[in-house]
């Protein structure tokens, strides 16, 4: 029933318009899965409780009053069966020129037989007219009465403009109003959001009772359509579509039966029963008493209130999350890529296959580097492996093969160890220093680290542009992502107790961002710049990338912490946000790219970027409160969960998903291994600062 219904509305909002769905909280992944199944994209907004029609309806209608104040509304119920959707697109287009005059209008179904189970309005007249009065369900002698005074059935669908509904919330329901304006979200960065706690301060009221019964606005559209609200078993039965599942009937007259997967309902000898199966509760019920089904449901409320809804999964919390993943790494990935993946000579393997087999290939500066962080990293973590010995041996190849006599760094050397390409790029430069960093912090007994950091440091400076920017090899000189990494680098040998010179350079590099790679109107980060600094033309300069505006968010947020600086914090909160625009639903992962719109550009999703919101989600929880600490720390769970798609068990991984799940086939990427360290080390960071409650935080020991 509710595709069903968001099939017929759909096309309604074609042309630049919106389809809204108001649900419950414990209904999200059932409304998601179903517009997914039927490939309809909606704007939803979760109510924490239900408070009845009213209140949805008056969340809806600020949310389309901020997106367009004189926005029309057709506010239409999940369980109407109606089978002639064009007929009732038409009705809906015929009603908006009197909504958008400020009526509310209201669709009035010709009766077709005197029926209890809905009320009437009696109108002024046929065709568009004002209503005279509404009336409750009568019983069937008063529904014969009225339909021979020319009463319609009242449908509960209505046309309105969200000013007009709005307005009257006001003067007949202001607490409704008052409520649910407090609840929208008024960012509106996500397609899918949880309405305010102030929502459930809201009046338990219907729109009838709200609004209708008072307001002289109410105007009613006759309808002679196939239309029921299925509100009972009986109206089920009588749409002839409601029979689901095996059954067997034997002498068995005017049935309805409705089983569940892998349940058979053989009836005998019985008349006009609904037999309902599912797999945890079974009803069976006269069909002329299917009204009184709300009795039942009260008494099972009472004493088994788990029946009334859906059965849930419970997703892995964060803390159960973190033991896993501390696991996974101890038992599979740290053991597997400093044997397999490093051969004798100290130098890392460039990618395994997913039978955890080395192939030749050439071998990148940045994986041979990023690979001493990881191995340094679990050392710091507390990992019992010969993480010094894989580290110095890392060093060493790194020392004799990939510097050059200038002391920076080469960009790739061939499956024998020779030079390949003898570019310095500037994201090599900040990998070594990163690095370099993280040994000098575990301890490393080697007296060169600094003195080859401040080499390429100086190297770097030397050709510092006048704005403070730094030029990149290739393709693309004047970008973010290479100064992102040189910001890691000074960050992490300013906390490894280096000189000041470090401190400044990560000084000048949070400039940058929140004067230049940060949009000022947008707040997020662009990738690619022309030679004065503005946005690079065409699509390169409208690339916005997610995991960036995460890994930013947790880089400025390290910095806004340790600087004190609050301009910092609040550009980091920003960009999360932004990040978050790229989070889609099924599944939950980060996309690889959008549009500075804001707009899907790539919806595969790799693994870094999961990794990447992680990070931001924990950092930001640290220093959050209340709602939004719940909130990140519900996006760290959902962020850890992400990243257990692409990980195997045999500590390896996949890393390109395609937009309806799978993955693409290819080896396991060395690079990724930094970033699913680095994710790691924020969740260990967090706990012992107390930042995840309930969660026991041990490292990797």
């Amino acid at each position: 029933m509710f595709q069903e219904t968001a099939l017929r509305i759909a096309p309604l909002a074609e042309g630049g318009g919106h389809l809204v769905i108001v649900g419950g909280v414990s209904h999200r992944d059932w409304i998601v899965d179903q517009l997914d199944e039927i490939g309809v994209e909606a704007q939803v907004l979760l109510e924490p409780e239900a408070r009845d029609s009213a209140p949805a309806m008056a969340a809806a209608a600020v949310w389309v009053q901020a997106v367009d104040p004189e926005g029309v509304i057709a506010f239409v119920a999940s369980d109407h069966h109606v089978p002639d959707h064009d007929a009732f697109r038409q009705a809906v287009r015929d009603s908006v020129t009197a909504a958008g005059a400020g009526r509310i209008v209201t669709l009035g179904i010709t009766p077709t037989e005197p029926s209890s189970a809905y009320g009437y309005i009696r109108t002024s007249g046929p065709g568009l007219s004002a209503v005279e009065a509404f009336q409750e369900k009568p019983d069937v002698l008063m529904a014969a009465s009225y339909i021979e005074s020319g009463y319609l059935w009242n449908s509960g669908n209505f046309i309105v403009s969200a000013t007009s509904l709005l307005s009257e919330l006001v003067r007949f329901a202001p607490a409704v109003e008052s409520a649910a304006r407090a609840a929208v979200p008024t960012d509106r960065a996500a397609s899918i959001e949880v309405l305010g706690p102030a929502f459930s301060s809201a009046p338990r009221i219907s729109i009838d009772y709200a609004v209708m019964e008072k307001t002289g606005l109410a105007s009613v559209l006759e309808v002679d359509f196939a239309w029921s609200d299925l509100g009972a078993w009986d109206a089920i039965h009588a749409s002839g579509e409601g029979d689901t599942g095996q059954h067997i009937f034997e002498d068995a007259e005017g049935c309805l039966v409705r089983a569940g997967d892998g349940v058979m309902v053989a009836a005998m000898g019985v008349r006009n029963l609904a037999i309902i199966a599912e797999a945890d509760a079974i009803l069976v019920c006269d069909l002329a008493r299917s009204q009184d089904v709300k009795r039942v449901v009260e008494r099972i409320r009472a004493v088994s209130p788990r029946h009334l809804d859906f059965t849930r999964a419970t997703p892995e919390s964060l803390g159960d999350g973190t033991k896993r993943f501390a696991d996974w790494l101890r038992l599979n990935a740290l053991p597997l890529w400093s044997t397999v993946g490093q051969g004798e000579d100290g130098g890392f393997a460039e990618a395994l296959s997913l039978d955890g087999r080395t192939f030749s290939s050439s071998r990148r500066a940045r994986v041979q580097a990023r690979q001493i962080y990881v191995y340094a990293q679990a050392g710091a973590l507390g990992w019992s492996g010969p993480w010094k010995r894989i580290v110095s041996a890392g060093l060493t190849k790194l020392y004799a093969d990939y510097l050059r006599e200038d002391g920076l760094c080469r960009a790739v050397l061939t499956a024998e160890s020779a030079p390949l390409d003898d570019t310095a790029m500037l994201y090599d430069q900040a990998f070594l220093l990163f690095a370099l960093a993280t040994a000098r912090r575990v301890g490393l007994a080697d007296p060169d680290l600094e003195v080859r950091a401040l080499r390429v440091r100086d190297a770097l400076m030397a050709k510092v542009l006048p704005n403070d920017a730094f030029l990149e090899a290739g393709d693309h000189p004047y970008q973010s992502n290479a100064h992102m990494h040189l910001f890691e680098a000074a960050l992490a040998w300013e906390e490894a107790g280096g000189d000041a010179g470090w401190a400044g350079l990560a000084d000048r590099i949070a400039t940058l961002a929140m004067t230049i790679f940060i949009d000022a109107r947008g707040g997020f980060l662009r990738e690619f710049f022309g030679a004065d600094w503005a946005p690079a033309p065409g699509d390169d300069g409208r690339l916005v990338e997610p995991g960036h505006q995460f890994e930013w968010a947790w880089l400025l947020a390290r910095y806004a912490r340790l600087r004190g600086d609050d301009a910092a914090l609040q550009a980091a909160r920003r960009l999360y946000e932004n990040g978050r625009r790229g989070i889609t639903e099924r599944p939950t992962v980060a996309i690889d790219a959008m549009n500075d719109d804001m707009t899907a550009r790539s919806n595969r999703a790799r693994l870094w970027p999961q990794t990447e919101w992680l990070k931001a989600a924990l950092i930001l929880g640290e220093v959050a409160t209340d709602r939004d600490r719940v909130a990140l720390l519900a996006d760290a769970a959902a962020a850890q969960r992400a990243i257990w798609m692409y990980l195997t068990p045999e500590g390896l991984w996949r890393d390109k998903q395609l937009p309806r799940g799978g993955f693409i086939d290819e080896p396991a990427l060395a690079s990724s291994f930094y970033h699913i360290m680095a994710a790691f080390a924020q969740v260990c960071d967090t706990g012992r600062a107390g930042g995840l409650a309930n969660v026991a935080v041990t490292g990797l020991r």
